[in-house]
């Protein structure tokens, strides 16, 4: 991998017993996480569609994406666990945004390493499940998907390198990851990925 992104805060068991307490719960936020991923990956298109290197990768990202929402849309309907009208907001995320830059260059950055961010946690997060979980299919898809955020974290910041120096990169990396911890440490443990 280009960049390693260590996460400076390791996740407690904690949270993956409220995961495991309210299965069906997690499960729909997870559903609206992997939405929300594919999205994401298309926003970054439409935001910079002159980023022609980036391009090709991103629509991979968000068709992968968009392939693990319906996965688990079909762990759900299996489980006779509908998609909610409405979920609460994700305060990890939104704290990470604020903390973005706001001219459109440094935002792109900041946006891109936060991403990186994002999908190192829930790889951490999804092999806990996978590693705790007793369903044994639950076990095979959560350990596929963490294996696949896994690799998620590094392509952002691979990208990043097409368009900005790599001291820059590890300089947003190392802010990104020291503000991701305090975050982390401050959020309640509930059943959901953030």
């Amino acid at each position: 991998m280009e960049f390693e992104v260590e996460l400076r805060w390791k996740t407690p068991q904690e949270w993956v017993d409220a995961v495991l307490a309210d299965l069906p719960s997690f499960l729909q936020d997870h559903a609206d996480c992997e939405r929300k991923a594919s999205s994401m990956a298309m926003s970054f298109i439409a935001k910079c569609p002159d980023r022609v290197e980036m391009i090709p990768e991103l629509i991979e990202i968000a068709l992968e994406e968009l392939v693990h929402f319906k996965l688990v849309y079909e762990v759900m309907d299996s489980k006779g666990i509908a998609l909610p009208k409405q979920l609460e907001s994700d305060n990890y995320i939104a704290q990470l945004i604020k903390k973005c830059r706001s001219g459109l260059n440094e935002r792109l950055l900041d946006r891109m390493v936060v991403a990186s961010i994002v999908e190192a946690r829930g790889a951490e997060r999804f092999r806990m499940v996978a590693e705790n979980i007793e369903d044994v299919d639950l076990k095979k898809f959560y350990d596929m998907l963490w294996k696949s955020e896994f690799k998620h974290s590094d392509v952002f910041l691979r990208l990043a390198l097409s368009y900005w120096p790599r001291e820059t990169i590890h300089q947003r990396l190392n802010y990104f990851l020291d503000e991701e911890a305090i975050i982390c440490k401050s959020l309640p443990f509930r059943a959901a990925l953030h």
